[in-house]
């Protein structure tokens, strides 16, 4: 059974917003209304005694093996070989994550995790097998930071994930993290990490690397470091994480006494404070992207990477700058820029930097040095509630589960904090040290699988369809029409209970627009192109597909049909709602 409801924009009809038209300019519309059609819905739903199971591995195995909630593992995937070469889709074929295949054949729609993850990579999981174990762990984007490695590693990581992607069947999206004109210090020698104990002095230099230094000497990227700073000053490293006292300058050298101790890392990044307030001359003249940064820009246009995260945004400008460099010289202008939102300047400037980004993150470690501690968790609820209302995807990133660097389990208040990422209904949770170094990367990962899993479980149980107002994005007529048909969608969705979303989407705008909307079932998002589809597995509950379809859409729903019902993934009874951006149109239809 099918209804549909479609809207026809008339000839000669003035473009205005959807919701300034009068009562009688839908009288040329049909209306239907769509009978609620409860009997013939069939909802598999995983018990919480299930994920109680889940979750007890996750926290309590020590064994270091743990994989994905719900017991997932590299070895007991079965990936069945689904992609095609060209990026025009198939009229045979549909492209699918496998893990989410087997989840969905397991567990049903609604088992499904709509919190996406990010994992930096780094020297404890740039190995082809350990890729592959995070991928069956749920990562949906590989983060690489350029603060570390040469561009030959990056390559080499880019390639591996691309080989998994291809072989294994995944669509693991690949962001390059700019280093930004920040100050920094240098790679300590080759050392992984050095301990700074307290009342130790240490030396902070800008001498030329290859000179003379003293014992416990750090370089600093910054030229004019020791011009700047002053005796008294507190030099914070890495947001607090190791605090120093400068107590003596001698030229080039900036002696400090170790006050609070902590693992100094490679090109951690500096910050300094005088009479309680961050000195923020320092880097007033310093470019947001520098000319190491272009460098690595070109390489990652060059290398194709999905998204390109900018350090230190100070205005929308830079931005707009960015994405016309890269359209001009990308594949299609297809690369997405994301603003890092770590300072002063970027909060002051935030609705203008999300709107002129194609999304943002929220690097509390940064932002938790130019700002006093307290304001952290309200500036992260604002970034959040900024980027949903302006339809961008939102990272919440940095120190998620810092502990687990060196230690096999979380401790509560980490996973607290997780908790209240997934409840501000963030598009992605991403871990930093804890998958480039740590020494339980999969086990991290695990964690933010669970926690997620758990907390949008009881957050749909509790009904707790929290109210918030979605202000219009679109500049035609043409889009504010898709914004209520998206809204339309997602209530239908939840006042009906359907099983999933179906959007088909050519550039992907549609599926965010659902994405938006919060839903309380999982959207499946079919798109013709693997760069499109890489890029939705970003966003809040969507699964992507990759699948060549047309604009006749009884002709792409039959196919959809049997394509998934041959691969187990949908069957008979089924009800979903179907949406397109090539139709204006809402669709309710049982699986036949």
């Amino acid at each position: 059974m099918s209804h549909s409801l479609q809207f026809f924009t008339p000839s000669r009809a003035p473009y205005l917003p959807l919701q300034k038209l009068s009562a009688t300019s839908y009288t040329r519309f049909p209306v239907i209304n769509f009978p609620i059609i409860k009997h013939s819905l069939t909802i598999t739903k995983s018990s919480s005694s299930d994920l109680d199971v889940a979750s007890s591995q996750v926290l309590d195995s020590g064994n270091g093996q743990t994989g994905a909630a719900g017991g997932l593992s590299a070895d007991n995937v079965v990936v069945v070989p689904s992609h095609v070469p060209s990026d025009s889709g198939t009229a045979a074929g549909i492209d699918v994550d496998s893990v989410t295949e087997v989840e969905l054949k397991e567990n049903g729609f609604r088992s499904t995790r709509r919190t996406k993850l990010i994992c930096t990579i780094g020297p404890a999981t740039c190995g082809f097998e350990q890729l592959e174990a995070l991928a069956v762990g749920g990562m949906n984007v590989a983060r690489i930071n350029m603060c570390h490695g040469t561009r030959e590693w990056h390559k080499m990581v880019i390639e591996r994930v691309r080989r998994l992607n291809e072989e294994k069947g995944f669509a693991v999206a690949i962001m390059m993290d700019t280093e930004g004109s920040e100050i920094h210090m240098g790679d300590l020698g080759g050392a992984a990490s050095t301990k700074a104990e307290d009342g130790e002095i240490w030396t902070f230099s800008v001498r030329a690397s290859g000179t003379p230094r003293p014992e416990r000497t750090i370089n600093v990227n910054y030229d004019g470091f020791a011009e700047d700073v002053k005796v008294g000053d507190e030099l914070l490293v890495d947001g607090g994480m190791v605090r120093f006292e400068v107590i003596e300058k001698i030229g080039p050298d900036v002696k400090c006494r170790c006050t609070d101790s902590g693992l100094l890392l490679p090109r951690a990044n500096l910050t300094f404070w005088r009479d309680g307030s961050l000195v923020r001359e320092r880097n007033a003249m310093l470019p947001t992207i520098s000319s190491k940064d272009w460098l690595d820009i070109d390489f990652g246009i060059a290398e194709g990477v999905d998204f390109i995260a900018i350090s230190f945004v100070k205005s929308a400008e830079v931005i707009n700058h960015l994405k016309s460099y890269i359209a001009a010289r990308s594949r299609g202008g297809d690369i997405a820029v994301i603003a890092k939102i770590e300072s002063i300047d970027s909060l002051k400037n935030l609705e203008e930097i999300i709107l002129a980004s194609d999304g943002a993150m929220v690097a509390r470690g940064d932002l938790g040095a130019q700002i006093p501690l307290e304001q952290v968790p309200s500036a992260q609820q604002r970034i959040a509630r900024v980027c949903r209302q302006l339809n961008k995807p939102v990272i919440v990133a940095s120190q998620l589960l810092e502990s687990m660097i060196e230690y096999p389990t979380p401790t509560r208040a980490e996973v607290a904090d997780v908790s209240e990422a997934v409840r501000q209904r963030a598009d992605a949770l991403m871990l930093s040290g804890e998958s480039a170094m740590g020494q339980y990367p999969d086990k991290a990962l695990a964690v933010l699988r669970s926690v997620s899993v758990r907390i949008e479980k009881w957050w749909r149980e509790a009904k707790r369809h929290e109210a918030m107002v979605l202000p219009d994005v679109g500049t035609s007529f043409a889009d504010s029409i898709s914004e209520e048909i998206c809204i339309s969608a997602a209530k239908m969705a939840n006042n009906l209970e359907v099983d999933a979303l179906f959007v088909y989407t050519k550039t992907g705008h549609m599926a965010s627009l659902l994405s938006r909307c919060r839903p309380d079932c999982p959207i499946f998002a079919f798109t013709t192109t693997t760069s499109v589809r890489r890029r939705l597995n970003l966003q809040w509950g969507l699964i992507p597909f990759r699948l060549g379809f047309s604009d006749d859409m009884e002709s792409n729903l039959n196919k959809t049909f049997s394509l998934l019902k041959a691969r187990g993934m949908i069957k008979s009874g089924d009800l979903v709602i179907a949406v397109s951006d090539m139709l204006q149109s809402i669709q309710v239809i049982n699986v036949p």
